[in-house]
């Protein structure tokens, strides 16, 4: 059974909006910015060291994605709670929304939840979260494209990933294979189309919900999260990956307004 039916008081900011000018032509999501569970949940019965682990967020990803939208003059919305307690890049339907097990370790307080406290955290976490970014979409009229921002860990099930960068894409391949097809010059990072995840993972929820139907081409750029380990690291990987799609962005519209 679950810890509580009430995420209550303790559940703070489940999200964060960033805003940017009315121009704005980007706008960027980091959905696993935060491991932050709760107090009502009780650590959801991790392990020491769990809650501080790629398991429970994405490290390095925030403090890319926020000079990343600096540097594109976007707006940035990102999460405010650990994916382990409901992942807003998942939908209501997917087994792992919740997840009872994350790689190979087991998350107590998600096990043998009933109905109702499944419902409150789709309420109380994927459903703001959802609502909001759809009206920040709205807010800014010359959006036409949607970055996610996130890290994946170098060594999973025992594997070590070669990848370095990979980006994914749902429905819309447009962005990624630009993107892909024109890297920067003297880029030295292996990079690869949906690896290490894609869309048959159910990674690509957020840039098929919030892209497409909107008219907004997108991508989601997996970080390998020993490269962006430093302060330094995070600004210059932002940097590098800011002007890249500065690029391609402009390109693409260009060919769009062709």
């Amino acid at each position: 059974m679950g810890d509580s039916h009430d995420l209550g008081p303790e559940l703070g900011d489940v999200l964060h909006v960033c805003p940017a000018g009315p121009e704005a032509r980007v706008i960027v999501v980091c959905e696993h910015a935060s491991n932050r569970i709760p107090a009502a949940l009780n650590g959801l019965g991790l392990a020491p060291g769990l809650a501080e682990s790629h398991i429970a967020w994405d490290p390095g990803a925030l403090p890319v994605a926020r000079a990343l939208s600096e540097r594109l003059s976007a707006p940035l919305v990102h999460g405010g709670i650990s994916r382990l307690v409901y992942d807003c890049n998942r939908p209501p339907e997917a087994a792992d929304a919740i997840p009872p097990v994350s790689e190979i370790h087991e998350i107590p307080g998600n096990r043998g939840l009933i109905e109702s406290e499944r419902q409150m955290r789709i309420a109380e976490v994927y459903d703001p979260f959802r609502a909001s970014l759809a009206e920040e979409i709205a807010r800014y009229r010359n959006l036409s494209l949607l970055v996610t921002v996130h890290s994946f860990t170098p060594v999973y099930r025992g594997e070590h990933r070669t990848v370095e960068l990979g980006l994914l894409h749902g429905t819309d391949p447009r962005f990624a294979a630009a993107m892909a097809e024109a890297p920067p010059a003297g880029w030295r990072f292996d990079t690869r189309i949906n690896e290490p995840y894609g869309p048959a993972d159910g990674v690509t929820h957020t840039l098929d919900l919030h892209g497409p139907p909107n008219g907004l081409m997108s991508v989601m750029l997996e970080i390998r999260n020993d490269l962006i380990a430093t302060e330094e690291d995070q600004a210059a990987m932002a940097a590098a990956l800011g002007d890249w799609i500065a690029r391609i962005h402009h390109r693409t519209e260009a060919r769009g307004a062709a």
